[in-house]
C-alpha cells in the first residue's frame, strides 16, 4: 500500500486536506473505490522527531525524475538526410522547411529565403521590397522615389531624393546636409569649398584679383561664403600672426595634427586609415604602416588580436580563425566543435545534435537509451510516466 502511494505522490502536488478524505485508485476505468488512507485535520506543530518514512514521501511527492529519451520534442524530426536522431528542426531548417525534403528557394540578388514557424519566407535584401506580398515573386521592388524605405513611400520633392542611409533608405540627405547631384553625396553647403552655400558654386582659392595672399593659405568656404582664409593641410596658423600664413607644420611631433599636441616618448606623428592626423601609438599597440620621407601612414592594431595583423604585422587569419595571444586559432561557430584538434578540417561536430559530443566535445549522452542530442542537450522526458498503451516510459 506504501508504494502506491508514493507512485500517486510523485507525480502529485503536495496535498493539504481539511477535513476527513479518501483517496481513490480507479483501475482501468473500471469505477472500483479502494480507500488508501485517511487525512485528519492537522495537530498544531510540536517538537517531535519526524517520521522517516512520511518525510520521504513529502519530499518525493514535489520532485519529478527524468530519463534518457529517443522522442524528438516538437518541431524537432529525422528525416532521410539525417545523421542523428531528431537532428532536423522543421520550424527553421531551410532545406526541411514545414516538412522533411520541403527546401526553400535558393538566394537571388534581391531576396533570400528563411524558413520561419515552418513556412518559407522571403526576406529582401538591402534596396529591395516585398510589396505584393506574393512569395512567388520574393522581392519584386527596387527601392525609388515611389518606394523608399518602405513600399509606397514616396519622395516628391526632387531636391529631396530617395537615399541610402548609415542604416535605411531615406528622401533626402537629413542632418542639414544637402545633396548635390554633380559630387554625388550628400554635403554640408555652410564649408563646403566645392558647394559653398549651393550646389555647385565653388570658391575661387585665389580670393579674385587683387586679393592678398599668404604661405600655405587660401580662400574657402565658411558660414556659406567665400573669401574666408584657411590653412592648407596639413599646416596650422600657430602663432596667430597672419603676415607669416600658416608656418607650423601639423605631421611634426610637437604638433600632431594641432598646434601644441606633443606626441609621447616614442610615438611618431603620423596619418591613419581614414586621413586623419595622430600620434601613434598607444603603449599597447603598434604601428603597422610605412613611411615616405618622414610622413607616415598606417594604423595603430593590438598584435595579440588583430586578426589582420596577428603576431606581427600584414599576418592575415583565416576567415574560420581567431587572433588569440598573437596567434591564429581556429573559431567555431555556435553549434560545431573542432573535436579531432585537426585545424586542416576546421570545426567537424554538430554539438547541436551529435550524441557523442552534445553540447561539448566528448559530453555523450545514453546510446543504451538511444538518447537524442537536441540543441545541444540531451533529450530527457518524466520518467515512469503511464503512456496510453499502458506502456511504463523509462
Amino acid at each position: 500500500m506504501t508504494e502506491m502511494l508514493r507512485r500517486i505522490l510523485r507525480f502529485s502536488a503536495p496535498m493539504t486536506l481539511a477535513s476527513t478524505t479518501t483517496l481513490a485508485w480507479l483501475f482501468g476505468g473500471c469505477g472500483t473505490e479502494v480507500t488508501i488512507a485517511e487525512i485528519h485535520d492537522a495537530a498544531p506543530p510540536s517538537f517531535v522527531a519526524p517520521d522517516v518514512e512520511a518525510t520521504s514521501l513529502e519530499i518525493e511527492a514535489g520532485l519529478t525524475s527524468y530519463c534518457p529519451s529517443n522522442k524528438c520534442p516538437a518541431g524537432w524530426t529525422e528525416c532521410p538526410t539525417s545523421r542523428f536522431p531528431c537532428d532536423v528542426n522543421l520550424q527553421t531548417d531551410r532545406m526541411n522547411c514545414g516538412a522533411c525534403g520541403v527546401a526553400c528557394p535558393k538566394e537571388t540578388g534581391r531576396e533570400i529565403y528563411e524558413c520561419t514557424e515552418g513556412r518559407c519566407v522571403p526576406q529582401c535584401k538591402a534596396g529591395f521590397l516585398d510589396c505584393d506580398g506574393i512569395p512567388d515573386n520574393g522581392c519584386e521592388i527596387q527601392m525609388s522615389d515611389e518606394h523608399c524605405g518602405a513600399c509606397g513611400n514616396k519622395c516628391d520633392d526632387p531636391a529631396r531624393p530617395c537615399l541610402q542611409t548609415a542604416t535605411d533608405y531615406g528622401c533626402g540627405c537629413g542632418g542639414g546636409r544637402t545633396w548635390c547631384p554633380t559630387s554625388g553625396n550628400c554635403v554640408d553647403t555652410n564649408n563646403s569649398d566645392a558647394n559653398c552655400g549651393a550646389c555647385d558654386n565653388a570658391c575661387d582659392s585665389t580670393g579674385g584679383d587683387g586679393a592678398a595672399q599668404f604661405s600655405n593659405m587660401y580662400y574657402g568656404c565658411s558660414g556659406s561664403q567665400c573669401g574666408a582664409l584657411q590653412c592648407r593641410v596639413p599646416f596650422g596658423n600657430c602663432d596667430g600672426v597672419l603676415s607669416n600664413g600658416c608656418e607650423t607644420y601639423l605631421l611634426d611631433t610637437e604638433n600632431c595634427g594641432a598646434c601644441g599636441n606633443v606626441c609621447a616618448p616614442g610615438q611618431q606623428c603620423g596619418v591613419n586609415p581614414l586621413g586623419f592626423i595622430q600620434c601613434m601609438c598607444p603603449a599597447n599597440k603598434t604601428f603597422c604602416g610605412a613611411c615616405f620621407g618622414g610622413l607616415c601612414m598606417g594604423e595603430c592594431v593590438d598584435l595579440s588580436s588583430d586578426r589582420s595583423n596577428c603576431g606581427s604585422c600584414g599576418f592575415k587569419c583565416t576567415d574560420s580563425s581567431a587572433c588569440t595571444y598573437g596567434m591564429c586559432t581556429l573559431q567555431c561557430f555556435e553549434g560545431w566543435g573542432d573535436c579531432n584538434g585537426n585545424a586542416a578540417d576546421g570545426c567537424e561536430v554538430n554539438t547541436n545534435s551529435d550524441p557523442k559530443n552534445c553540447g561539448a566535445c566528448g559530453r555523450l549522452c545514453d546510446a543504451v537509451a538511444g538518447q537524442a542530442c537536441v540543441g545541444g542537450a540531451c533529450v530527457v522526458e518524466p520518467c515512469d510516466q503511464v503512456q496510453d498503451g499502458g506502456e511504463v516510459a523509462r
